[in-house]
C-alpha cells in the first residue's frame, strides 16, 4: 500500500492498528475487527472491553456491516494505489442452528451419528464457530454423550464426542460447567473410564482433558479424587501412549498430588517407580520440562513415609535422582536435592549412606555448593552433608580436596 494514502483510523481495529476485515460490535459498543477481539476475549482469557475497561457482558459479536462496507468501498476506490479489496468473511454459524441441531440428536441414534459429523465440518469452516458451538451448550452435549456411551464395547459416538470436546478448546468456565454438571454424568469418571479402556487416541485425549478440567478444580474436588482416577494415570505414564499424554498425566500429578491424601493414593498407585523408570529413558529426559515435573512429584511423594519406602525399593531411584542434579534445569536441580535429603533424614541406615556414598551423592552436593545455584538448594545440599558427617567426612572414597573443604 501506498503510504501516502491516509487511511480513516475508525478503519482500524483498536487492537491491532489495522484496516478491519471483519469488523464486529461487542457489548460496549466498540468495534473491533472479529480475529483480533476473539483472540482478546478467549485465548487471553480478559472480559474487559480494551477501549472502555468495561466488562464485556455479552460475549455474542454483532457483525458491522455497514463499516464493513465503507472499508470496501474505500478499498476500491485506492485500487490504483495498490490497496486490495477485503473480501466479504464468511459469516459464522447462528446459536440456534447449533441449538436445533442438538435438539434434533436426541430423536434417534442416527441423528446423533449424523450431529457428530456435522459439528467438527462446522468447526472447521470458520474458527470463530468454536466459541459459538460453547455459547450453544456443545460442551455439556458431548460431555453426555461420553458419559452414556463411555462404557459401550464400540464406544465409536463416545470416541467422536471426546475428539470435538478437546478440541474445541472451552474456556475456563465451560470446563468448571463440566465438572459442576452433574446432569451429564461425571465427567472425572467417564474420563477415567476411558483412559482404561479405550482406544490409544481417546486414552490420550482423555488424559488431555482430564488435565485441563483439573486445572480449574477447587480444592475440595481435587481431594476428593478416587483412587482409580491415579491409578489410570500412572498406567498412562507407564504405557507411553504419546509424549504429550505423558506430560498430561505427569502434569495431573502435580496438580491433584499437594492436595489431601492424594500422594498416599499416588503412592499406592505405584507412581514411584514408573517415574524412575521415565527418568531412566532419554526420550524422556529431552525435553527439560518432563523431569523438572517428575522430580517435583518425586519430592511431593517423599515427604510421606510410604513415599520414601517406595523410592528407596527401587534399585536406581537414588542413582538417577543424583544423576539429573545440575543437568536439567534450577527446578530440576532444586527437587532432586530435596529428595534426597528427605531419604537422607528419615531413612537414614548405614547401608544406605554408603549406597549414597558410592552412587556420587556427597560428591554431586559439593558440586552444588561451588556452581552458580540457588540458595535454597545450596541450603539444602549443605544441610544433607552436616546431617552425615561423621559417616562420610571421614570416608576413604572422598577425595582429599572434599574431605579438607567438608561443612562444619
Amino acid at each position: 500500500m501506498d503510504e501516502e494514502i491516509e487511511i480513516p483510523p475508525f478503519f482500524l481495529c483498536p487492537i491491532s492498528l489495522e484496516i478491519m476485515k471483519d469488523p464486529v460490535i461487542v457489548s460496549t459498543g466498540i468495534t473491533y475487527d472479529r480475529d483480533s477481539i476473539e483472540k482478546w476475549l478467549f485465548s487471553g482469557k480478559k472480559n474487559s472491553c480494551p477501549v472502555t475497561k468495561q466488562d464485556i457482558t455479552d460475549a455474542d459479536l454483532t457483525p458491522n456491516h455497514t463499516l464493513r462496507r465503507l472499508i470496501q468501498s474505500w478499498c476500491t476506490l485506492n485500487a490504483s494505489y495498490g490497496v486490495e479489496r477485503i473480501p466479504t468473511p464468511r459469516s459464522p454459524i447462528c446459536k440456534s442452528e447449533i441449538e436445533k441441531l442438538i435438539k434434533d440428536s436426541a430423536s434417534s441414534h442416527k441423528n446423533q451419528v449424523m450431529c457428530l459429523k456435522r459439528l467438527p465440518q462446522i468447526v472447521s469452516e470458520n474458527p470463530t464457530n468454536k466459541r459459538c458451538l460453547e455459547v450453544a451448550g456443545v460442551p455439556e452435549f458431548l460431555a453426555t454423550i461420553i458419559s452414556n456411551n463411555g462404557f459401550d464395547s464400540s464406544m465409536s459416538l463416545s470416541d467422536e464426542a471426546l475428539s470435538l470436546l478437546y478440541h474445541l478448546e472451552s474456556s475456563e468456565t465451560v470446563l468448571k460447567n463440566l465438572l459442576n454438571n452433574k446432569k451429564g454424568g461425571n465427567i472425572v469418571k467417564s474420563l477415567t473410564k476411558i483412559m482404561q479402556r479405550g482406544i490409544y487416541e481417546s486414552r490420550a485425549y482423555a488424559t488431555l482433558l482430564l488435565k485441563n478440567i483439573l486445572e480449574v478444580a477447587d480444592p475440595m474436588q481435587i481431594m476428593t479424587l478416587k483412587p482409580s482416577v491415579f491409578t489410570e494415570v500412572v498406567q498412562i505414564l507407564d504405557d507411553r501412549i504419546s509424549h504429550k499424554a505423558t506430560k498430561a498425566a505427569m502434569h495431573i500429578l502435580v496438580t491433584t498430588c499437594p492436595w489431601g491424601r492424594n500422594r498416599h493414593k499416588a503412592v499406592e498407585a505405584g507412581v514411584i517407580s514408573v517415574i524412575i523408570e521415565l527418568l531412566l529413558d532419554e526420550s524422556f529426559s529431552s525435553d527439560r520440562r518432563g523431569p523438572e515435573m517428575a522430580m517435583v512429584v518425586l519430592d511431593m511423594l517423599c515427604q510421606c513415609a510410604e513415599g520414601r519406602a517406595e523410592f528407596l525399593n527401587h534399585g536406581a531411584a537414588i542413582a538417577v535422582v543424583c544423576k539429573k542434579i545440575l543437568r536439567v534445569s534450577q527446578t530440576a536441580s532444586d527437587r532432586a536435592v530435596r529428595v534426597l535429603l528427605s531419604v537422607g533424614r528419615f531413612c537414614a541406615t548405614p547401608a544406605l549412606l554408603q549406597e549414597m556414598l558410592q552412587l556420587g551423592v556427597v560428591e554431586k552436593m559439593f558440586f552444588v555448593l561451588q556452581v552458580s545455584c540457588g540458595s535454597k538448594t545450596k541450603e539444602k545440599a549443605k544441610e544433607l552433608l552436616k546431617l552425615h558427617a561423621r559417616v562420610w567426612k571421614d570416608s576413604p572414597c572422598l577425595p582429599r580436596n572434599m574431605i579438607l573443604a567438608y561443612p562444619s
